[in-house]
């Protein structure tokens, strides 16, 4: 065990967790500000600083399994813009907070090329204050298995484009993916 400042001790599995989301953390500033394809670089009126993060908590790591939608209707969902996006209601994972479960979407998709991604995306009790007005999202990559379990890290939650530059337009979360909780990780408003 190892103790940080706060005089928290932490297992050597959580002290790398920490460890590999602080790398992460610098190698998106490095991209956001030095990429091309950074909205940063693409719209010459965002200008960059660092992003602003939580601190990394473990209290923000669940493990779950993917519960598929029996019927997984196809649903429409807006961008920041306006425009309709038609995505499928895929499934949802749970997780238990303070004796209490919730529930997330998980939602499919198709890029302009017509692959497959799966996306987390959510607002909560930090929304519009500490986070970004519109929601944040989670990655999510599928797994073959029915059975796998997924670990799911809101220290991972991130802003989308759009809260960088309005030259973007990203999905806004439905009434539907509001969690009643405030999920203090991960990114917080840029501005």
């Amino acid at each position: 065990m190892s103790l940080n400042s706060c005089g928290i001790e932490y297992t050597q599995e959580q002290q790398n967790h920490i460890a590999s989301i602080i790398k992460m953390r610098k190698e998106k500033d490095d991209y956001m500000k030095n990429n091309s394809a950074s909205p940063f670089n693409i719209d010459s009126n965002a200008v960059f600083h660092p992003l602003i993060y939580y601190p990394v908590s473990q209290n923000f790591v669940f493990k779950s399994k993917l519960y598929s939608y029996k019927k997984q209707d196809t649903v429409d969902v807006y961008g920041t813009k306006g425009e309709v996006r038609k995505t499928v209601k895929y499934g949802y994972i749970k997780f238990d907070f303070e004796n209490k479960e919730y529930k997330m979407n998980v939602y499919k998709g198709q890029t302009k090329s017509g692959d497959n991604f799966y996306s987390i995306w959510f607002i909560d009790n930090t929304t519009g204050k500490e986070t970004y007005g519109v929601g944040r999202y989670l990655d999510f990559i599928l797994n073959a298995d029915d059975n796998f379990i997924y670990t799911i890290d809101f220290n991972l939650a991130y802003n989308p484009y759009c809260s960088y530059s309005a030259k973007y337009s990203c999905t806004v979360p439905t009434n539907d993916d509001y969690i009643n909780l405030a999920i203090t990780a991960g990114e917080k408003s840029f501005h």
